[in-house]
């Protein structure tokens, strides 16, 4: 009845001009039938199936960039020793650990903590030239050589044979093994900066590092103990159990 009426108000005696208007008002009225939105149930559906594919790809991108991070920085810690004087109440005691790059990125060893304690830089003694710290040196049992005064390890072992001249700023030498006068002689000696900051590694490389605990810290008393060594390159490590031990 609508489209009748609507026919009958525009026509016209030109019947040009009636067709056209005719032809208008049909294209309009069909257009007008078949334009249609989309459904409250099929957007509904759209915004969930986007939901779960965001929130999937959020997941899968942290755990990789997770497993990244574990992959790429690692330290491996072991021969941890620590020693205290039994004759000194106010606690002469060191430590010692052998640290390893074994992760795929250059680290920093920048954290040894024992006892409620971070020991600073300054009281840290390392080496870390490879020509020095070998497999063998490195897998060695760290030695206490005694002190040459109060709260300081003997400068040289009893039977060091080279100045350590190389870098000049060798505070420390070791030699696992005894020196020249022992027939099985085959370590090399280590030569030990004092530390002033983090010690560096490449991928796969080592270092021998030997700590000085602040006094009081550790006393005779718990000699024979147990007790918790962390060192950690950043994120990389783990805390680790020893036992305290007299030199």
């Amino acid at each position: 009845m609508f489209l009748r009426m609507s026919v009958q108000k525009y026509y016209t005696s030109d019947p040009i001009t009636s067709q056209c208007l005719f032809n208008l008002i049909m294209k309009n009225h069909v257009f007008t039938k078949k334009r249609k939105g989309i459904s409250t149930v099929l957007t509904t559906v759209i915004i969930l199936v986007a939901s779960v594919v965001l929130g999937s790809g959020v997941v899968l991108y942290g755990t990789s960039l997770f497993q990244t991070v574990a992959q790429e920085e690692s330290i491996q810690v072991q021969g941890i020793q620590v020693w205290v004087n039994a004759t000194d109440p106010l606690g002469d005691a060191w430590g010692a650990a052998g640290v390893r790059n074994n992760g795929d990125k250059n680290l920093s060893v920048d954290t040894i903590h024992i006892k409620g304690v971070t020991i600073p830089f300054t009281n840290w003694y390392w080496d870390t030239d490879q020509t020095r710290v070998t497999t063998d040196n490195w897998q060695a049992t760290f030695v206490h050589e005694g002190t040459g005064g109060v709260g300081t390890l003997m400068k040289d072992s009893p039977e060091v044979t080279t100045s350590c001249t190389t870098p000049a700023a060798t505070t420390l030498e070791i030699d696992f093994d005894g020196g020249v006068s022992n027939p099985n002689d085959t370590l090399d000696t280590l030569c030990l900066q004092q530390g002033s900051g983090p010690v560096g590694l490449k991928p796969g490389e080592r270092a021998i590092i030997y700590f000085q605990v602040p006094q009081e810290r550790i006393t005779t008393l718990d000699a024979g103990a147990a007790t918790t060594l962390k060192i950690f390159a950043g994120e990389a490590g783990a805390p680790l159990s020893t036992i305290i031990q007299n030199p």
